[in-house]
């Protein structure tokens, strides 16, 4: 959703008692902050909601996982190489992404919207955007979106490595708008510098082809397996309270969505 690095030399290990089996499950992150899915504290440890959801889903399905830091637009070509076994990096489910990855069932779902200057007065569609430099992050649905609503009318689609960069540029006047998650956008409007540049214009209209139902566990084709273990932990932990639990540690909502 974060400058990337090739892969990092580094990786967060996670354990956990009743492992299935010795060898660990490694799960994909890139390694770039996302709050508050996932981002660095000062010491370089890495928390947030999605660090705590690959916990809770990795217990729950008595699996040993640990994170391995891939760069975002390496993750499926890492999966799909078996150098990582899941990505779990709020990666939306697309018909586009099931052409060479599979999906569990999804575990969150939020809008996609769209922030601007304050100064400026304009709203979320091809008619607002029209003249304007809209940034999104590389190899993401927003990209796909942007390229498909809004290339004719927008000045320009300009890609960034990392969504830090994108909103950087914004709060620095070198580009009108950025479209992304409803809930990072939030992240950076409660910041010090997204109070004092920006606002939200609004949230997208809806396309599932491009944005998906919502955000699942990417998995490799044909890994039925861990596919049926993380379907049965997502839905267990919605169940017993877990998710929720997690959840309020983060948002006033569920962001489970329909």
């Amino acid at each position: 959703m974060k400058a990337l690095l090739a892969t990092a030399a580094f990786a967060l290990a996670m354990g956990f008692a009743g492992a299935a089996s010795a060898q660990a499950i490694k799960v994909g992150m890139a390694p770039e902050p996302y709050p508050p899915f996932a981002s660095p504290d000062a010491s370089g440890k890495w928390g947030g909601w999605e660090i705590d959801m690959i916990n809770a889903l990795c217990a729950e399905a008595k699996l040993e996982c640990e994170i391995s830091m891939t760069a975002w637009d390496g993750l499926i070509p890492a999966l799909n190489s078996k150098k990582i076994d899941a990505i779990m990096n709020s990666m939306s489910i697309t018909e586009e992404r099931k052409k060479s990855i599979d999906f569990s069932d999804k575990y969150y779902n939020t809008p996609t919207g769209i922030i601007g200057s304050k100064d400026a007065k304009f709203d979320a569609t091809p008619e607002g955007l029209k003249g304007k430099i809209l940034g999104v992050q590389v190899s993401t649905v927003h990209e796909a979106y942007a390229k498909k609503h809004f290339a004719d009318v927008a000045a320009e689609i300009k890609i960034y490595q990392t969504q830090d960069e994108a909103q950087a540029d914004l709060a620095a006047g070198r580009i009108d708008a950025v479209q992304a998650d409803s809930l990072s956008l939030k992240t950076f409007l409660d910041s010090e510098q997204g109070k004092a540049c920006c606002d939200l214009k609004g949230d997208v209209a809806e396309d599932l082809e491009v944005l998906g139902p919502g955000v699942g566990v990417g998995l490799r084709q044909g890994d039925s397996e861990l596919k049926d273990k993380f379907n049965a932990a997502i839905k267990a932990i919605r169940d017993n309270g877990k998710y929720a639990e997690i959840t309020k540690k983060y948002f006033d909502f569920d962001i489970y969505g329909k």
